[in-house]
This record gives structure tokens, sequence and C-alpha cells, in this order.
């Protein structure tokens, strides 16, 4: 079903220095504070070369995100991608794709930050995190992303604080951050590198919000690029300097700062912690939200989910849609089991993205196309490193979205 050229569309109100934090305010939360220490946990030390390896499979990504949205700068990302340059059942499960896996990240996020904050009281929090973001980004973008950069400059503060002062670790001992590779454990690294590639993947919300960015093909692939620069550099040094001081056991990075900076910095960390989780969770709305807008754009969802607030200019029915659906999620309650949904599905999102890309006319190509082809083939090789029952799960849920699809258009069309 054709998208209403005709609808209403939302303002540019994002510059380049708000696209930036927005990028990182996506990326730098679960990732740095869940992901790498089940990344550790799989590989040990060799997390330092899945780090390396993820961001270098997300930079071509990213590049691949930025010249997309560079030359398509609307509402719904990949969704938006796969039915310009390739075809509908592409396109949908793309967006298929993108709500389930990021609606597992946004759940993650919200069980992250209870779990910081008050262990015993997960569920509830978590439930009451939701339900507080998604008032805030009910309120509008540009509050949303004043909330959002206060809470990045806090995030990042605290973190290279604790690079600072667990750094002189890092060449004492040395010893800890070996083996960086081990032959007999190339799985192990695998599976890593995708469960830390979707610590990378928060870049896409910029794309996702392209309508929203001001000045889109300039402004987009600089925020892309260095978003993935500041987040990769940031990753190796908290993931070195936790290794250091770990002595063999990676716990949460709370606790690491507490046994070598003091009681201080260990409170420090866990605040910035938890700040981060609520950014994270916000931005995820946010994209998820204009994925579901564009989603009834077209059709594939009910036409209400379309629909523009005027005064706030936020797409409020999609945005209470996507906070039921993260609430539903975080019911589950189990960190580990979403992110690695995450994974998989997050992975299929980026495979499409970079086919899109594959299909770019010389003159829309912003960047080599063998970027584009690698990224292609890694997304699809690493998604199968993931657990094979997340795996089969995520099949599944691409078979049962491409038959909503058809029972959906079909309804819609005969009415």
């Amino acid at each position: 079903m054709p998208e209403d050229s005709e609808q209403p569309k939302l303002k540019r109100v994002i510059g380049l220095p708000g696209a930036i934090m927005m990028g990182l305010g996506s990326i730098i939360g679960t990732g740095v504070f869940v992901s790498l220490g089940i990344g550790a946990g799989i590989a040990g030390p060799m997390v330092l070369l899945a780090i390396v390896l993820a961001g270098c499979v997300a930079i071509c990504n990213g590049l691949s995100s930025a010249q997309l949205a560079a030359n398509h700068p609307v509402s719904g990302g990949t969704y938006e991608y796969g039915h310009r340059w390739l075809n509908p059942a592409l396109g949908f499960t793309a967006g298929w794709m993108f709500l389930c896996a990021k609606a597992a990240s946004a759940a993650t996020a919200a069980l992250g930050f209870a779990a910081y904050v008050a262990p015993e009281l997960s569920l509830p929090l978590g439930l009451g995190t939701v339900a507080v973001v998604t008032i805030i980004t009910l309120t509008g973008m540009q509050r949303s992303n004043a909330v959002n950069i206060a809470i990045v400059s806090v995030v990042l503060l605290t973190l290279l604080t604790f690079v600072a002062a667990g750094a002189s670790a890092v060449s004492e001992n040395t010893s800890r951050l070996r083996p960086f590779l081990d032959d007999d454990r190339l799985t192990e690294l695998l599976q890593a590198t995708a469960l830390m590639f979707v610590a990378f993947t928060g870049y896409g919300r910029i794309a996702t919000l392209g309508e929203e960015v001001a000045e889109p093909r300039r402004t987009i692939p600089i925020a892309v690029i260095a978003t993935l620069g500041v987040t990769m550099l940031l990753y190796a040094a908290v993931a070195a300097v936790a290794l250091a001081n770990a002595d063999g056991e990676f716990t949460s990075l709370a606790v690491l700062a507490e046994r070598f900076g003091g009681a201080t910095l260990g409170k420090a960390l866990l605040a910035g912690a938890a700040i981060a989780m609520v950014s994270v969770l916000l931005n995820l709305m946010l994209g998820l939200s204009r994925v579901v807008l564009a989603m009834g754009r077209r059709g594939d969802l009910p036409k209400a989910t379309a629909r523009i607030t005027e005064s706030t200019q936020v797409p409020a029915v999609a945005t209470v849609v996507v906070a039921l659906l993260i609430a539903g999620l975080v019911c589950v309650g189990d960190l580990k089991l979403t992110w690695n949904f995450s994974a998989f599905t997050v992975l299929v999102y980026y495979a499409i993205t970079n086919l899109c890309a594959i299909r770019l006319k010389p003159e829309e190509r912003l960047y080599p196309a063998w970027t584009a082809y690698f990224g292609f083939v890694a997304c699809l090789s690493l998604a199968f490193f993931v657990e094979w029952r997340v795996t089969l799960v995520g099949l599944v849920l691409i078979a049962l979205g491409l038959i909503w699809k058809k029972i959906f258009w079909r309804a819609t069309s005969a009415t």
C-alpha cells in the first residue's frame, strides 16, 4: 500500500551536535554497562578484539545507513529504504526486525536501569522507567533532545573519569589482557563480536529520525561517522581498564571502580550506568515510534499510528504502542535473553540496510560499494553465531511478520 504523500511531516529540529549526541545516547548505555560484561564472559580478554571487529562491521553499516539517509531523509530508516531500493517484502522485514530488535534492546535498558538502582524491584521499576520515558517523548523532540544531551554529557564524563583513574593498571597488568586471540576459541570470539555489534548499532537512530534532522545530506553522514569513532575508542578504553583491574573476574564497572578508585568513584559509575540506561531507552523509544509512524503511513500498521499531534509534533499513538511493546518485553525479565534476541534481529536488519546500499546508483553513492558488500556478508555471517534457539525464534518471527503483512494488507484493502 503506497504512502500518502499528503500526510503531515515532522519538523527538522535536530542539528549536527544534537544528532551526534543522539547517536551517542543510543549507544553508550547497554553497550558499555551490559554488553561488555556479557562479551567478556564469553570471550575473556578476546572481547577487545571483538570490539574492534564489531566496530569495523558497524562502520561499514554506518556508511551504508548514512548515504541511504542522505538520499532519502524520512522517518523509518531501513523500512523506508527497503521499499525504495528493494521491494515491499524486504522493506517490511527490515521494519519488523527493527521493532523486534530495538524493543528488546529497550527492555534490556529498562531492566539494566532497575538492576543498577534496585535489583529486588526490577519489574516494577523497569515498568515505571518505561512510563516516565514515554511521558518525556510525548512532550516533543526538542525537549527530548535536550534531556538526552544532558544525560549523555554526564555519562561521558563518568566513563572518562573511570578510564583515567584505572589506566595505570593497563601497563602494570598486561597479562590480564591476554590471550588477545586464541585460535581454539574462534566461535566464542565471533559470538562475542555479534553481541558487541549490537552495542554499536545506536548510530542507526540518526538515520531513523532522518525526517527531523536539519540539512540531512550533510549532517547525517558526519554524525554517524563521529558517533562510531568516539564509541569505538571509548569501548576499547573502558574494556582495557576493566580487564586490567578485574583480576580474572569481569564484574560490573561500578564494583571495579570502587576497587581501584574508592567508594565515591564506585557510586559515580553506578549513577552513570543508571542514567545511561535511561538515555538509551529514550533514544530507542524515539527511533521505534518513528518506524511505527512510517509503517502506519504505508498501511502495514493501523493508520492511527501515523497521526502526528499538532501541538507537540510527536506521533503520540505510535509512541504509546511502542511503550506497550517494551513493557511487555520488560515483563520477560531476562536481561541476557533480550540482549541475545536483539543481536540476531538487528543483524538481519543491517544486512538489509547494506543490501539497499548495494543498489544505490552511482550518482547517489557517497562511499565505495565494497563497504556495503562487506557489511552485508558480515551481518549475515554473525547472525548465525548467536545462540541457535534465539536464531530459530528470530526466523519464526520473520515468517509471522510477513504473514501479518499479507493478512492485514488484504483486510485493509477490502474496506
